[in-house]
């Protein structure tokens, strides 16, 4: 849950500084083509970091899901194994005790 917190960071991290940079740009002493123009690169520039995001986002989402599934998996193997025993153990009791 960390992971996604982190993630969910870096995104507000980018739009936080595009929206900056957005504002800074419209007021610094430029022309308004000059100006625009940067806009659209820096835009751009935050449309790519965005997208690095979301697909690192996705990775880690990714390995949570897999890493879960293992787990289960190792937990029910686990849950068999003490039943099996606990079985071996009723048999063992029963036939010594009986």
């Amino acid at each position: 849950m960390s992971d996604r917190g982190g993630a969910g960071f870096g995104f507000g991290l980018i739009v936080g500084a595009a929206v900056g940079l957005a504002i800074g740009f419209l007021y610094a002493p430029r022309p308004g083509e000059e100006t625009r123009e940067l806009l659209k690169e820096k835009a751009e520039e935050a449309r790519e970091k965005t997208e690095e995001v979301r697909e690192k986002a996705a990775e880690v989402v990714e390995k949570v899901r897999e890493t879960a599934a293992e787990a289960k998996k190792k937990g029910q193997e686990k849950l068999k194994e003490g039943r099996g025993q606990r079985r071996s153990s009723a048999d063992h009791q029963g036939k010594s005790g009986g």
